[in-house]
């Protein structure tokens, strides 16, 4: 089980490449700037931060204060915001915040927002001193800076199970404008089109319309620029604005819930717009579409807003967490978020999702569009539903014919573009222009030169601006087609562009490149656009990867896939050249798929609790396509496996009744938090902490596998009869499987544990191994849940700390073999000091060569150096021989306890930022590369020791000799007496 990253990433001042975003549509890259500290009334810099106060919020408040009822309420009940035991209780909160401002010298005029639903606490705009008083003021139990976040369908209904004679639509609700009626869906996200047909008025009178009243307690804030108005469909409507860097970075942008940049448009209509609406784009017909819960009514909650470039929508979790509390409080019983920070941690906002559940709020979640490198997912913690994206089953296809007769297939939509001379767009650039940006075709400012251009189909890059602002840029250059091409593996794109245009893969694009490069006189045909029913789902290349970070593996995610590839729904037409509608792709488009649909089995099951709505997702999921082949991975071609599609890919007709559910609740998601380490106070005394692995989830996951390992899970009866389940496994490769007991009966509303048992046979160590486990009753149930297993040949600490000139520590080994364990020592290496003279908000870099056979190297800063109340920030770039360089790694905390480790070698720039303190300061970078050897200063006992496969077997490191005050870092590195097996970080204080 690995530990949880630091919570609070943030985006450095100063700008040395541009930062990967989760921009879901658009899927491209864009720097992301925080702006620099505001001014207090002394002349102290200030900045945004999240405070939480010691006690419970109201979603899980569970009695204790004299004369306060509980709040908390029974699992599968909604929290009802306006009662009156839930006012007097935030009252109680209230006050408990006006007590710890007093306490620490804080004036109220500073907080920007109450927390009491969700989230006990608030945000206000603080001095670093503040901020430093507030963390140790008795009743605080965090403190957070303000984090940067980003924003992450014709035919879907029916690829889903909804729409068709016997989808759920007609089967559970009579038909589809019936399907979620008495659901509330709340999307936090860019705003709304309130003008698009897929918002309009519901037809009157609503069946369900006294099942809203009794449950609905929000508001439409019509805004202040371009207003907007709500009906019976969008019921409710905000806009938070905390930070006026990022709401008025684009000058298109709306001070109101209307929604410029598009994003929130687009999920909330996939998630609940409405039905049989008639989708027009660039003037042609692209279909008819409808929202996965059509009867459902809308709550949007705009937090994100366009950037200065308008490639991304951006916000912060100031803003989000209030939304949630928002949320909760006017009553929605699903939230749709859509929004990532490319980093699987436990900050505010996850805690606030935390409490949202707790309050019997159905939360899904995009996954990220960071794929297909693994171990990329985001929003990884349980008690939320994290989606994957898919393709759906209907392409629209093109081909590009060269002049020496090769023909390419690719995406596509809209006419032919005639034979005409056929140049590279890198070669093809404006006076003044980058390569990279011409290559890349961006429109604005200009690119392109019109005279090499005009008259000619143009070969574009895919890559930083948005794919249809390629063929935009083409355009007005006077081209007449566009052929754009990955640069890597990446999704193929059907847009609707401003030229006829195709989306080819690397392949086709290094040999169209080739061609043109070549001379003489190339050209190239563009056909027109073959609409027809392909092969799918396939998982689409962009989608981020499992493992996630908080674990290792030892949690599945993503939990399941949507569509989330050319999904034709609503938009903003002032970013979108006029249209209504448009496709967009990313696990952005994917989450409101299930969001919507974990509407309408809400509707149908309004006492389940979120949980049991995800796993009755998760365990009814399908993992073969449409032609009953197993579903591929679009980025090589293989079978995808669970860390890809998670259980699989959604089917909803299926999870109206899925038999059996996992379910869980506040009590295990505290013991989960524990488990990877996660801030949540004192919690972790009471309620104690569980391996990941053994969470009730509905998938089995061990990322760490020595020899052997049992997991407990409980399950549910949620049908109305009795049930007898047997179960049948398929095991992974090399992996015996054990489940006890061999039978499961089960009465309505009654639930059992069973046991799964691991044990390593022959399955490669270090690799992944995929299965399942289906629970299989009478009645015609199939309650499936993925495993995914990886066995490690000895489970170890990575990290282990130390102190004084000398000393030892015991490091415990788990060997997954049978054998001999050889313990070695690396270092240890004192750190060479880097040290410069900073005022507050500055940065400077160094650059750092990580030699080959390097066995660690670590960039870091520490707390101890520096006066309380002091902020560094790491960001940690490798440089490529072409290209720009690439972040890998980042460490963002509110404090100077900063470090970031790699392995690789190469060529290193550490960026190191004073992000806030009381005035100019001394920064000591410490920074080392151990290499491979003893320094003499290392002992490592015993250097060979029998061992068992899943015994237990100890190591011990002892240092001498060091120098007092140095810091240093070594490796203990285990081998089997040929293969290193594992290692731990030794570092060690003197």
């Amino acid at each position: 089980m690995l530990g949880i990253p630091r919570a609070g990433r943030r985006r450095s001042a100063a700008v040395l490449v541009a930062a990967a975003t989760l921009s879901a549509f658009t899927l491209t890259s864009a720097s992301a700037q925080a702006a620099p500290p505001a001014v207090g009334a002394a002349g102290a810099p200030t900045q945004t931060y999240i405070v939480q106060t010691s006690e419970a919020p109201a979603a899980t408040y569970n009695g204790g204060v004299a004369g306060l009822a509980p709040t908390r309420v029974a699992a599968g009940a909604k929290l009802d915001g306006s009662a009156k035991n839930v006012r007097a209780y935030r009252q109680h909160l209230a006050q408990a915040r006006n007590r710890v401002l007093d306490r620490a010298g804080v004036s109220s005029g500073k907080v920007k927002y109450d927390y009491t639903l969700v989230f006990a606490g608030f945000s206000a705009e603080l001095t670093v001193a503040e901020a430093a008083r507030l963390k140790k003021t008795p009743g605080v139990a965090n403190v957070w800076k303000n984090e940067v976040v980003h924003s992450e369908t014709f035919t879907t209904p029916a690829f889903v199970g909804l729409d068709g004679k016997s989808g759920a639509w007609r089967k559970e609700f009579g038909s589809p404008e019936r399907a979620g009626e008495g659901m509330i869906i709340g999307v936090i996200d860019s705003g709304f089109w309130p003008e698009n047909p897929s918002f309009g008025p519901l037809p009157t009178p609503r069946r369900d319309q006294k099942t809203i009243d009794a449950k609905w307690h929000g508001s439409c804030d019509p805004g202040v620029e371009r207003p907007i108005t709500c009906n019976n469909k969008v019921i409710g409507a905000r806009w938070y604005a905390s930070d006026g860097e990022i709401s008025h970075a684009n000058a298109g942008e709306f001070d109101s819930p209307r929604d410029y940049y598009g994003h929130g448009s687009h999920t909330a209509s996939t998630a609940g717009g409405n039905h049989n609406v008639t989708a027009t784009i660039n003037g042609g017909v692209a279909g008819v579409i409808s929202g996965m819960a059509p009867a459902a009514r809308l709550s949007i909650y705009k937090v994100l807003y366009a950037n200065n470039a308008g490639t991304q929508s951006t916000g912060n979790s100031t803003d989000i967490v209030a939304a949630i509390e928002q949320a909760v409080a006017d009553g929605v019983d699903v939230i749709n978020y859509s929004i990532g920070d490319s980093l699987d941690s436990f900050s505010a906002v996850e805690l606030a999702f935390l409490n949202a559940a707790n309050a019997g709020v159905f939360v899904a979640t995009s996954a990220g569009n960071s794929g297909p490198d693994a171990a990329t997912v985001d929003n990884g913690m349980p008690w939320t539903t994290t989606v994957a994206a898919g393709t759906h089953d209907r392409s629209a296809t093109k081909t590009v014919t060269l002049g020496n007769g090769q023909v390419f297939q690719g995406a596509g939509t809209g006419p032919v573009a005639a034979s005409a001379p056929i140049v590279d767009a890198r070669t093809s650039g404006a006076a003044g222009s980058t390569e990279q940006s011409a290559a890349q075709c961006v429109s604005n400012p200009p690119s392109l030169d019109p005279a090499k251009v005009a008259g000619k189909i143009v070969l574009c890059e895919r890559g930083n601006n948005a794919r249809v602002d390629k063929s935009l840029a083409v355009k007005n250059a006077g081209g007449v087609g566009m052929v754009q091409f990955n640069p890597t593996a990446n999704s193929l794109n059907a847009d609707f562009h401003a030229v006829p245009s195709i989306h080819v893969d690397q392949t086709a694009g290094a040999a169209i490149k080739a061609y043109i490069g070549a001379g003489g006189n190339p050209t190239a045909t563009i056909s027109a656009a073959s609409n027809a029913k392909v092969r799918a789902p396939l998982v689409a290349t962009f989608s981020s990867r499992g493992p996630g970070a908080s674990t290792g593996g030892d949690l599945l995610k993503p939990d399941i896939m949507a569509p989330g590839v050319d999904v034709v729904a609503a938009t903003g037409p002032e970013s979108h050249n006029g249209n209504l509608w448009d496709t967009n792709s990313g696990t952005s488009m994917a989450s409101p798929h299930i969001a919507g649909i974990g509407a309408l089995i809400l509707a149908k099951h309004p006492n389940w609790s979120p949980m049991m709505v995800k796993s009755a997702l998760m365990t009814t999921a399908g993992v073969r396509d449409n032609e009953g082949q197993p579903i591929q991975d679009q980025a090589d071609g293989t079978d995808a496996n669970p860390l890809e599609m998670g259980a699989g890919q959604v089917a909803a007709n299926e999870a109206f009744d899925p038999g059996l559910v996992y379910d869980s609740g506040i009590t295990q998601w505290l013991q989960y938090a524990c488990g990877i380490g996660a801030d949540v106070g004192d919690a972790c005394d009471s309620v104690g902490s569980v391996d990941p692995s053994n969470f009730n989830n509905p998938a089995l996951s061990v990322g760490d596998l020595a020899h052997k390992q049992t997991l407990t899970r409980t399950v549910t009866n949620v049908s109305k009869l009795p049930a007898l389940y047997l179960p049948t496994v398929q095991a992974p490769p090399g992996i015996k499987v054990d489940v006890s007991p061999k039978i499961i009966a089960l009465l309505p509303g009654k639930k059992q544990s069973f046991k799964v048992t691991f044990t390593r046979t022959t399955a490669a160590l270090g690799e992944w191994s995929f299965g399942s486990l289906r629970w299989r009753d009478l009645l015609g149930h199939d309650v499936r849940s993925a495993i995914a297993i990886r066995p490690v040949a000895a489970a170890v600490r990575l990290e282990q700390s130390g102190s004084g000139a000398s000393g030892q520590v015991a490091l415990p080994v788990t060997p997954g073999y049978t054998g001999t364990l050889g313990a070695s020592g690396h270092g240890l290496q004192a750190a060479t000091v880097d040290r410069w003279t900073l005022a507050p908000n500055e940065a400077v870099t160094v650059d750092v060569t990580v030699p080959e056979g390097t066995k660690v190297a670590r960039f870091a800063t520490f707390d101890a150096d520096y006066p309380t109340g002091t902020d560094i920030d790491l960001t940690v770039y490798r440089l490529n021989p072409s290209g720009p360089p690439t972040q890998v790694g980042q460490s963002a905390g509110g404090t100077a306890e900063e470090s970031v480790t790699l392995t690789q070698p190469g060529t290193y720039v550490v960026e190191v930022v004073l992000f806030a303190a009381s005035g100019p300061l001394e920064v000591k970078h410490h920074r080392w590369a151990v290499p491979a050897g003893n320094a003499g200063n290392l002992t490592v006992t015993p250097p060979s020791q029998p061992v068992t496969a899943g015994g237990a077997a100890s190591v011990t490191a002892a240092w001498s000799g060091l120098t007092p005050g140095q810091r240093y870092l070594g490796v203990i590195e285990y081998t089997d007496g040929t293969t290193t097996v594992g290692s731990t970080n030794l570092f060690v204080v003197a």
